[in-house]
């Protein structure tokens, strides 16, 4: 049933929904005829090369005006209604635009199977982003209107896919539970993603991978690294609209560094560096995919315990959990684990997790079982 072919369509991609996207279609393309409908694909995305690609637009997300936000996000959808009817494949996948209700709708009238697969929680996302700008009830009431389409969508859909159990229940998912494949294949390249310095030889360094922004809870962190001990380096990998601020607020101090943006083929040799990550993310993403490719580099990770993180990070096992996200548990909770003589260990359960679950092998086996059962 697997020859059918899917169509996958997103909403405008950032860096990392590029890189998750690319690792969406490579798995698929190993099942079937695979092509994608998206916009704001980057132009040295290798997607462009590597796959059929219907790009409905170039402009991206990053858009403050909420009427012309609304506007593109309309028209975005009456094109893709126009892409997909031009398409052959037989399933249409919404891989992280969950509220675009007009192509779902277009779908299920023209007789396509629909499946729906969050990336996170676009609803709660979008309002954090819309509160720095709009009075609070506004947001909120934006927000509520964009949870509204979604769930419409999720009603309408022939299948939903998240990461994780955890995921689907964050996410208010366990009423669909007839048509819920709760463990949606990710993939990490594990030949990329690799342990290359042994644990044991790595110095005491712990550090942050991600966009310097609102969301990732940023500013606590360095109020955290600020608290650390002189022998433990903090190092902040990436970049985002924070970063001026952060470097101003760590000043001079020398066991803080900023390495910048870097490029995805470096990212392994940054989590060979680090003896911990981590993220005290707030509850918008599903499962970050730097933690699966921390996990594979044999490098613990101290997280919250949102959306489908304690599926990846079990506590004492393959990482750490922490509740509270303020700077001084931060720091405590740090200071606590470094000196833990069980970290080798926790850091091979890590990379023995990703091999038997995350592979490309695990991924591929488990979207072709969600695909064969796809209504005929």
């Amino acid at each position: 049933m697997t020859e059918r072919g899917v169509c996958v369509v997103t909403h405008p991609l950032n860096s990392a929904g590029e890189n998750a996207t690319r690792t969406l279609l490579d798995v698929l393309a190993a099942i079937t005829t695979v092509s994608l409908v998206t916009a704001a694909l980057p132009d040295d995305s290798s997607v462009w090369t590597d796959h059929d690609v219907v790009e409905v637009t170039s402009e991206d997300a990053g858009q403050s005006n909420v009427a012309v936000a609304a506007v593109r996000f309309l028209r975005n959808q009456l094109r893709m209604c126009r892409a997909i009817a031009e398409d052959d494949a037989d399933t249409v996948l919404f891989f992280g635009a969950t509220s675009y209700l007009l192509p779902v709708l277009f779908c299920r009238l023209i007789g396509k199977t629909v499946l729906v697969e969050p990336r996170g929680n676009v609803p709660l996302t979008l309002r954090l982003n819309w509160e720095r700008t709009l009075p609070t009830p506004v947001a909120r009431a934006l927000a509520g209107s964009v949870w509204a389409l979604e769930r419409l969508c999720y009603h309408l859909a022939d299948g939903i896919i998240t990461y994780t159990p955890s995921m689907a229940s964050e996410l208010g998912l366990e009423r669909f539970e007839a048509k819920l494949h709760p463990n949606g294949a990710r993939y990490v390249d594990t030949d990329a993603f690799d342990v290359r310095t042994p644990y044991a030889e790595r110095e005491r360094v712990v550090g942050f991978l991600g966009r310097l922004d609102e969301e990732k809870n940023v500013r606590v962190l360095v109020e955290a690294a600020l608290q650390l001990p002189d022998d433990v380096t903090f190092r902040f990998v990436g970049d985002g609209p924070l970063r001026d601020e952060l470097e101003a607020a760590v000043g001079d101090d020398p066991t803080i560094e900023f390495a910048g943006w870097v490029d995805h083929d470096d990212v392994p040799a940054e989590l060979n560096r680090m003896r911990l990550l981590v993220l005290p993310s707030q509850p918008t993403e599903g499962l970050p995919t730097t933690i699966l490719e921390s996990l594979a580099c044999g490098t613990p990770v101290l997280s919250t315990p949102v959306a489908g993180v304690p599926d990846v990070v079990r506590e004492g096992e393959t990482g750490f959990l922490i509740g509270d996200a303020e700077s001084s548990d931060i720091a405590a909770a740090l200071e606590r684990i470094l000196a833990r003589d069980d970290l080798s260990a926790v850091a091979a359960n890590g990379r023995t997790l990703v091999e038997s679950e995350y592979s490309f092998d695990a991924a591929v086996a488990r979207y072709r079982e969600i695909l064969d059962s796809r209504p005929e």
